[in-house]
């Protein structure tokens, strides 16, 4: 990328004015676009409504209002939304149950930030596709039993790569 500044010359042709030269005709010096990188690019999002995966695997809907150069976030209008899978159900067709919980104003610290994205409003009423709502005690419930089932057959696993002379990772105990 280019070490570009606010003399540099715009792409679209021109000079930049003289120094000293006031530039009432032309307006205030604008960034180029290549300025304007990683949490500068949440101007876009700004007053929009959006899906926010944290790492922790939770999922948040609500209204960007603000942010900072850390890309921490103020969500308005947030709800936290949980899915779950219908008991004996298998993962190669996802269906299930979901509830959401309202969280109004949020604050989201940038790092903890996996993947968000802008919500479509004319499909925004719709359910996601093969989940339906249900009560949000179930929901939480179903949802920390297939947490549990993942995390035992991760160990399992972990433990059978180390085995066969993988380093696991995780495994919460020191081979010597």
């Amino acid at each position: 990328m280019e070490n570009l500044t606010i003399s540099d010359p715009s792409p679209h042709g021109g000079s930049a004015p003289p120094p000293g030269a006031r530039g009432h005709a032309q307006g205030p010096p604008q960034l180029p676009p290549q300025m304007f990188t990683t949490a500068a690019q949440l101007l876009d999002l700004t007053d929009k409504k959006l899906m926010v995966a944290l790492r922790d695997g939770r999922k948040l809907i609500g209204v960007l209002r603000s942010w900072d150069q850390f890309a921490n976030l103020v969500l308005q209008s947030t709800t936290e939304r949980i899915f779950a899978p219908k008991p004996g159900t298998d993962a190669s067709t996802p269906e299930g149950y979901y509830a959401d919980i309202p969280h109004g104003i949020f604050l989201v610290r940038g790092e903890n930030v996996l993947l968000l994205g802008e919500i479509d409003l004319d499909k925004d009423d719709d359910p996601p596709p093969n989940f339906e709502p249900a009560d949000l005690e179930l929901v939480r419930t179903l949802a920390e039993e297939k947490k549990t089932q993942d995390r035992a057959r991760d160990k399992k696993r972990l433990r059978k790569l180390a085995t066969m002379g993988f380093e696991g990772e995780n495994l919460g105990e020191a081979v010597f």
